[in-house]
């Protein structure tokens, strides 16, 4: 890979193995704007990534680093993602999850619709790894008072069984 062109960026180094088996290489690549980035070998190869973000209004990535500036190496971050999907969750037919959280009723508070406001209310997740998004009643909706960041094992224990309404 070191020393191929993938439209805009370059490989000039290994950056690191990521995964539960380490499967997902990703690489460090420098942008014709002078830019360096981390990018995930197959979304090189596929041509999902074709700059380090500089095109401006181009990629969502881009956009979400200049309109927040959360961004980690061009990635979005992780309560930034926790937002996305727990929308996702709630709104779009087609998500896995709808059944089970939009299709139930479960909503988010118009409050949360800006992630800005998500993010005054929700803060960071803790720095260690495992925590997500997590509704302490989970017949409630995604609201100030009614979430928190959760391990994996406090979110079993908090599980909603499939006969149950």
């Amino acid at each position: 890979m070191i020393g191929k062109r993938f439209n805009k960026l370059v490989v000039i180094e290994f950056a690191d193995r990521i995964g539960v088996r380490g499967y997902v290489k990703r690489w460090i690549c420098q942008c014709d704007c002078g830019n360096k980035t981390i990018v995930r070998g197959h979304n090189l190869t596929s041509g999902n990534t074709k700059s380090c973000g500089c095109e401006a209004g181009k990629s969502r990535q881009t956009k979400w680093n200049l309109r927040h500036g959360h961004a980690s190496n061009g990635y979005e971050t992780k309560v930034y993602v926790a937002w996305m999907n727990m929308r996702k969750r709630c709104y779009k037919t087609n998500h896995a999850g709808y059944e089970r959280y939009g299709g139930r009723g479960i909503t988010v508070c118009e409050r949360w619709m800006t992630f800005e406001n998500f993010y005054e209310d929700m803060g960071e997740p803790p720095e260690t790894t495992g925590y997500s998004l997590d509704r302490i009643n989970n017949n409630g909706n995604y609201e100030p008072g009614n979430c928190k960041w959760s391990t994996a094992s406090e979110q079993q224990s908090n599980r909603r069984y499939k006969y149950e309404k």
